[in-house]
């Protein structure tokens, strides 16, 4: 089965993208916080950072040089590589399906954009329909920006974060949607069906444009940065058939987690099938992990917090407790801030490296 592999494009919040197969034991992908391009590198990431096909790309260029002088040899964000500005990732954040519904966003200079809808009451809910996204002003100026995009680097890699079933509910609907999860009252189940339908609809719509210009994508990822806040029971009787919804129109799915422990939902998320990536925090059960999803690539992901506050013995203890309970793996190294060193990002890359070589 194809495999797929954490991502951060420079500028862009997490995603996954397929691995090549070839992926080193211990690999290390490090993104940073729109703050920390808009301090270093004056980066804007108003409104116009994300319509404005032209202006993303001069913002690429400022950051992968930005990137190459501060840490140089290190491939953070594709920067030593040749390939085409990835201009597609990233645009509007999480706030894909909320702005097809929508739902506004509110812009800032150094951060990603952040949904700020009313919370939906059970009659907004009820009126709520899956909408025919060929007529959909929002995402039909995303499809517009795939051909300027291959105007200006003749490729259209890149992906949209559309969240997922859970993430989405609980933006639309606020804290109410754990309730209504538990009882199983209200019209959630009327939201869920919307979102999830919404979701698969827009995905394959995207890779069938893309596709016209020959980059082909068959897989979808699922976040699910929430799942603690209802628990395993709570998932398992309201959520995972959802999950599975999705999982079922996809060769492969990845799902997301977050930096929380995971271990109580793994038995869960292997009945969604051809889990091709899973990600988690630190504080999970490694070893299980790797038991449960052996084929699947898995991702740990390391806070900005301690990358920050520990001592390098602390991080090499770390990421030896990584390598020898959940590797072969991803160590990805997220929501970056300015007030971390360089030095130790470029030290925990160099432990991937390390261990890695030590693993052959």
């Amino acid at each position: 089965m194809e495999n797929l592999k954490y991502y951060i494009a420079l500028g862009a919040p997490p995603i996954r993208t397929p691995a090549t197969g070839d992926e080193p034991f211990m690999r290390p992908e490090v993104g940073f916080n729109p703050s920390w391009f808009y301090e270093f590198c004056g980066i804007d990431f108003s409104e116009k950072w994300h319509t404005d096909v032209g202006f993303r790309l001069k913002s690429h260029e400022t950051m992968r040089r930005e990137i190459r002088k501060r840490f140089p040899g290190y491939n953070i964000g594709e920067a030593l590589q040749d390939e085409p500005y990835d201009l597609l990732t990233g645009i509007y954040g999480i706030g894909i399906l909320d702005s097809i519904f929508n739902r506004p966003l509110q812009y800032s200079r150094s951060q990603w954009p952040v949904p700020t809808g009313a919370k939906l009451t059970d009659d907004d809910i009820l009126s709520l329909k899956a909408p025919d996204l060929s007529n959909n002003t929002f995402f039909m100026n995303i499809l517009d920006q795939i051909d300027r995009i291959y105007r200006y680097t003749g490729c259209v890699r890149g992906f949209l974060n559309w969240q997922g079933n859970l993430n989405t509910a609980f933006r639309f609907r606020g804290n109410s949607v754990f309730l209504d999860l538990m009882d199983q009252t209200g019209p959630v189940n009327h939201l869920l069906d919307v979102i999830s339908d919404t979701f698969i609809q827009g995905v394959k719509m995207l890779y069938t444009k893309q596709r016209e210009y020959g980059q082909r994508y068959d897989f979808s990822t699922i976040a699910n940065c929430t799942v603690n806040m209802v628990g395993p029971e709570v998932y398992t009787s309201g959520l995972l058939k959802y999950d599975q919804k999705i999982a079922s129109e996809f060769p492969i799915i990845g799902i997301h987690n977050c930096a929380w422990t995971v271990t109580p939902y793994l038995d869960i998320y292997s009945q969604i099938p051809n889990v091709a990536y899973i990600d988690m925090g630190i504080d999970s059960d490694l070893n299980k992990a790797r038991e449960v999803f052996p084929e699947a690539r898995r991702n740990c992901l390391y806070k900005s917090i301690d990358l920050k506050n520990k001592t390098n013995q602390e991080i090499r203890n770390d990421f030896k407790y990584i390598a020898e309970n959940l590797a072969p793996c991803d160590v990805g190294m997220p929501d970056i801030e300015c007030d971390v060193p360089d030095e130790k990002i470029m030290f925990t890359m160099d432990l991937c490296k390390e261990f890695s070589e030590n693993s052959q």
